[in-house]
């Protein structure tokens, strides 16, 4: 019987190994710059929808709506602005504090702190005995050490750069974007209370929009994320409108 032919010689099979593909992580990295986004849309799209509302009750005409809204979108980007810069400088004053101290604590009570971080790998269950090269390691690297400390002690992160600046900029920016929605029907319908209708579906579709984007951005679902936007901004602008009315002097 003839033999099965093996495979001819320079063509021998070698397995080929797996192309390697490199593991690149998806994390979402600028929550700082979406927390600011959400906060001044989030207020854009109720307080000058609430304002206008109200004004619109009182007034037939789009005109007064108009110059009233315009008016509080500047004062409450200027306002909201001031306050994400406060606020960001107080974070960075914080951190920078509390660094000057983990620098001054690893010198003058250097027990303590590497005590401390034996207990904070403690926590994830790593023995003392593993720990120690890693302590060893960050006591030649003080630097690293501090922002180790700061980091997995504190829970603090290193603000970024001109961090307050673009947290003011990034609020009032998205203020104004925000109160344009519901201002737009009235600088385009001269009859204020027809404007109010349109004011209202353009809103709530607004809300539902920047909801689900927001959803789709951190990864947390953007229908949930948009229901979610639509029923608390509703109720927001729903309240304030209310409010608006019973405080509105009655002629």
């Amino acid at each position: 019987m003839p033999e099965h032919a093996g495979p001819s010689e320079g063509t021998a099979l070698t397995p080929q190994a797996p192309l390697h593909q490199p593991h690149i992580e998806g994390h979402f990295e600028s929550s700082a710059t979406v927390r600011d986004i959400v906060i001044g849309l989030a207020d854009g799209l109720t307080v000058p929808f609430a304002l206008a509302a109200g004004l619109s009750g009182a007034f037939s005409s789009s005109r007064i709506v108009v110059l009233a809204g315009l008016a509080e979108i500047a004062a409450g980007s200027i306002a909201m602005g001031l306050g994400g810069y406060l606020a960001a400088r107080g974070d960075a004053e914080h951190y920078a504090s509390e660094k000057r101290r983990e620098e001054l604590e690893i010198v003058e009570r250097t027990h303590d702190e590497e005590e401390e971080i034996y207990e904070i790998f403690q926590q994830y269950s790593v023995p003392r005995a593993s720990a120690a090269p890693v302590l060893e390691a960050l006591k030649r690297n003080p630097r690293a050490w501090v922002d180790f400390m700061m980091r997995f002690e504190l829970g603090l992160e290193e603000p970024a750069p001109n961090r307050a600046h673009r947290s003011a900029l990034t609020i009032a920016l998205a203020y104004v974007a925000g109160g344009m929605v519901p201002l737009a029907p009235y600088i385009l319908v001269s009859d204020s209370r027809f404007a109010l209708l349109f004011s209202i579906v353009i809103t709530l579709v607004a809300l539902a929009v920047f909801g689900a984007l927001k959803g789709r951005i951190v990864g947390t679902g953007w229908l949930r994320n948009a229901v979610q936007t639509v029923l608390i901004g509703g109720v927001a602008a729903g309240a304030a409108y209310l409010l608006a009315r019973l405080l509105e002097p009655h002629t």
